[in-house]
């Protein structure tokens, strides 16, 4: 079913983003490549499925500013040996490839992104912004989403529980490769927590970094410009920590306490 301009199919519910179709053309070659090795690493006995996500499925990605994105559902939880392969795997396809700046792989086993836990964090992301790459796809043993109250606490209600590991990051950050990686990370977690916290009353889903940043303004004006900045951020993350600062200590807390109180706690942080 096609889906409207709030992401949103005809019955309400929100629609899959990404498609390979929408794979730009100097992202080809890196995704035909990740199938390749994934497979190769971790063999029909590891590997269940494996999904795209991010900005090069939705076809958006910029060659030499976007990285790779990629969720490895395993037969079993994740273990050592597969979290180091995985590892070298995204260090190899990054070397390989000049068109990605970065590769990100999640593991997670099979039974953990079905499980009633994970219905509306895990398993939400899988169904709606992973696209299917190898295997069969669980997304359908996954119900259809809204973007309900309900959605927003379960999918980014925990960002108070970061805030201390980005500052210990933060200050630990000795490289401008580290920093980068860092700004990344916080910039993109807080746009979509700053997202989905106006989620239901906008009524509708995006995962466009500015897009999001804008319909949050709309709502939160006197926190527009940092939400914007934070956006930039994730975009193009610098090394310079001062632009890192702002975002952890004071955006950061305020949203992690006004999420709280418009959605209230998760319960895996209950």
């Amino acid at each position: 079913m096609e889906e409207n301009d709030r992401g949103l199919r005809p019955d309400g519910t929100i629609a899959r983003e990404g498609s390979l179709d929408r794979v730009g053309e100097a992202f080809v070659p890196v995704v035909a490549a990740a199938r390749e090795r994934i497979g190769a690493v971790f063999g029909p006995d590891r590997l269940h499925s494996a999904y795209l996500y991010g900005s090069v499925p939705r076809g958006t990605a910029v060659p030499g500013v976007s990285d790779l994105d990629l969720q490895l559902a395993l037969h079993h939880p994740p273990g050592p040996a597969e979290r180091a392969d995985a590892t070298a795997l995204e260090g190899a396809l990054d070397t390989a490839f000049p068109q990605i700046d970065g590769v990100g792989i999640l593991l997670s086993g099979r039974r953990e992104l079905l499980s009633a836990s994970q219905r509306y964090d895990a398993g939400f992301f899988l169904a709606c912004l992973c696209t299917p790459l190898i295997g069969p796809d669980l997304a359908e043993q996954l119900p259809r989403y809204r973007p309900t109250s309900l959605l927003a606490r379960e999918t980014n209600g925990d960002l108070a529980r970061l805030i201390p590991g980005w500052r210990r990051a933060a200050a630990g950050a000795v490289t401008g490769a580290e920093r980068r990686t860092l700004a990344r990370r916080v910039g993109r977690r807080l746009v979509r927590t700053g997202f989905t916290l106006v989620m239901p009353r906008w009524g509708g889903w995006t995962s466009d970094l500015e897009r999001s940043a804008e319909i949050f303004g709309h709502s939160y004006p006197r926190r527009a410009g940092q939400m914007r900045r934070a956006a930039a951020t994730a975009r193009r993350p610098a090394a310079d920590p001062a632009a890192l600062g702002p975002l952890i200590d004071d955006l950061a807390p305020w949203l992690a306490a006004e999420y709280a109180a418009v959605h209230g706690v998760p319960r895996r942080s209950r």
